[in-house]
């Protein structure tokens, strides 16, 4: 169940990613799904939308949810890992990963590989919680990543981003970092 800072970070990712209508998008890491159908309103019924978890269950969750849009063509499941994107290069008009990067060993290869799905002028939108608030969580306890919003930003460039926004999802401990970023 997402937390309320969580909504409202998956909604202002959605916001910031900016999907026209006919759009390509994909959400890598999309867990319970509600950036799926934030992304599917965006991109209208023309567009099409490539959801990509390495979860069994979050695949066959959202599948069973979003069965209309998987028959109508609007919807793509892949189970995978972000270190191999099953996309062909530059496919994506742009794409949002949250509160993923913390499970990731290999960052530069993960960045690496969503520009290399991502289209020239495209965009990508990581969303992440607050390394200092989230060291203090026993959450973290458990496999999770911590690293300086910084080095996350260094990390996109060396993959070919480009920065070109980074912005809080409101105030307090809470509030989720989103780096907007462009290929």
């Amino acid at each position: 169940m997402l937390n309320r800072a969580n909504k409202v970070a998956m909604t202002e990712a959605v916001a910031a990613l900016a999907p026209t209508p006919g759009a390509t998008v994909a959400d890598v890491g999309f867990g319970g799904g509600l950036g799926l159908d934030l992304l599917l309103g965006a991109v209208g019924a023309d567009g099409h939308v490539v959801g990509i978890d390495r979860s069994r269950t979050a695949i066959a969750r959202a599948a069973r949810a979003r069965r209309q849009q998987l028959e109508d063509g609007r919807l793509t499941l892949h189970e995978a890992s972000i270190l191999v994107l099953p996309l062909a290069d530059g496919a994506l008009d742009g794409a949002i990963t949250i509160n993923t990067i913390y499970f990731i060993e290999e960052l530069d290869r993960a960045l690496a590989e969503l520009a290399r799905v991502t289209a020239p002028s495209g965009r990508l939108v990581i969303g992440l919680g607050d390394p200092d608030a989230m060291a203090k969580e026993r959450v973290v306890q458990h496999g999770f990543r911590l690293r300086p919003v910084p080095e996350v930003i260094e990390t996109a460039a060396g993959a070919g981003f480009t920065l070109q926004d980074r912005r809080r999802t409101g105030t307090g401990k809470d509030a989720m970092h989103l780096l907007i970023l462009r290929t």
